[in-house]
């Protein structure tokens, strides 16, 4: 069910503050400098996740001082809900993957099944190579395995949203990483 602007901001103004700004973005440095030892030396294409990706992913490549190309996927399971569902691939990247070393980078690690089909993807393009990043790993054991190479931070099993994490389509901007309250739903 949609949500208007003033029901959003009903729901930041409640919510629970995870990590301030400055803590997410001495994660984003520290994902960036374990990013810069493994890749620095690989012509990696990354691979920004949309639209949740497009945050993290503008933060992490400021700080990546090596040669890189860029492109972009889109594929969802939430489409504005707070549940995921079905697989839906709107976007594959434009580069050839084949032979490359690639970095897919994305907001959250939640159940895994959206980021697995897009390593999945990449491999079966050829990659010669797949790491993922991710700004936010979510704790539970309904990962089906999926664990990301780069993690920004951690985060309890709760709806959460902020930079480029949702709440029903709106707050990817927070700056912070923030907690629905249980009743908001």
């Amino acid at each position: 069910m949609p949500v208007t602007a003033q029901q959003a901001l009903s729901v930041y103004t409640q919510a629970d503050l995870l990590y301030t700004q400055d803590q997410v973005e001495a994660a984003l440095t520290r994902m960036a400098a374990e990013i810069s030892a493994a890749l620095h030396d690989s012509d990696p294409i990354v691979l920004s996740v949309m639209t949740g990706g497009m945050i993290p992913a503008g933060k992490l490549l400021t700080q990546l001082h090596f040669p890189l190309q860029l492109d972009y996927i889109h594929a969802t399971r939430y489409t504005g809900k707070t549940q995921g569902g079905t697989l839906h691939w709107l976007v594959k990247p434009t580069y050839p993957l084949h032979d490359r070393v690639v970095l897919v980078i994305d907001d959250i690690l939640d159940e895994g099944l959206t980021l697995a089909a897009i390593v999945a993807d990449c491999k079966a393009a050829g990659a010669r190579a797949v790491y993922s990043a991710v700004l936010v790993d979510k704790l539970h054991d309904r990962k089906n395995g999926m664990r990301a190479d780069f993690v920004g931070v951690s985060v309890a099993d709760r709806y959460v949203f902020g930079y480029g994490m949702d709440y029903k389509g709106y707050l990817r901007n927070a700056p912070g990483i923030y907690a629905v309250k249980e009743e908001a739903n």
